[in-house]
């Protein structure tokens, strides 16, 4: 759906570019608040009993560490998603379910923990892209997730044709400037930069190749 979004953008002929932020939270499912969990579940419908059960399941869960043959003494836990429960991806999708664009030229493209804002800037107004940008990160605020500006990364596509000097505005998250990791532009497709880190949302190198021959 990214690369769609992007391509579509692009073929429209509008004279605009795409801005791209792949978003890396920190101990995502560590970090979901089960009380909010449940109170999310009740307004999307989920009947009260089982919101009692996914509630009970994650609070006062006890937690060890084996080593060999010793044993930790037992930590209770009250926050989180158990790591490698089936649950756990599901949980925090639904958890996240009201993390939604404000603006129409953006999208918030989501699966479980992998987040990536596309902006589709028109006539270089970026105002939008940058003020979705500031929501996501006060929502997360708001419901206890911790973005790592460090592993998040910007990637910039632009294709227009023109001998203007292109410049973008400077991307900060909580006062930290966010790496571009790369832009594709119409003379510059194999760029060496830091690779992104995530691998379902990427954009297909061959994808932008093509795009590129016409």
């Amino acid at each position: 759906m990214v690369l769609h979004t992007t391509l579509s953008h692009l073929d429209s002929r509008k004279g605009g570019y795409v801005r791209l932020l792949f978003i890396d939270y920190s101990s995502a499912f560590n970090t979901i608040v089960p009380t909010r969990l449940a109170g999310k579940l009740i307004e999307l419908g989920l009947n009260t009993p089982l919101c009692a059960w996914i509630l009970d399941f994650l609070t006062d869960r006890p937690q060890v560490v084996r080593v060999g043959r010793h044993t930790s003494n037992p930590l209770t836990l009250n926050t989180g998603s158990p790591q490698g429960c089936v649950l756990s991806p599901l949980l925090y999708s639904l958890y996240t379910h009201d993390c939604v664009a404000r603006f129409s030229s953006n999208t918030i493209i989501k699966f479980a923990d992998d987040t990536v804002v596309v902006g589709l800037i028109s006539n270089n107004d970026e105002k939008a892209y940058l003020e979705e940008v500031a929501d996501l990160s006060l929502w997360c605020q708001d419901n206890s997730l911790l973005l790592n500006v460090t592993k998040t990364k910007e990637l910039i596509v632009d294709f227009r044709r023109t001998q203007q000097q292109r410049t973008y505005s400077p991307l900060e998250i909580n006062g930290n400037t966010v790496e571009r990791g790369q832009r594709w532009s119409q003379d510059q497709t194999h760029s060496k930069t830091t690779p992104l880190k995530t691998t379902k949302t990427r954009l297909s190198e061959s994808e932008i190749q093509n795009k590129n021959k016409f």
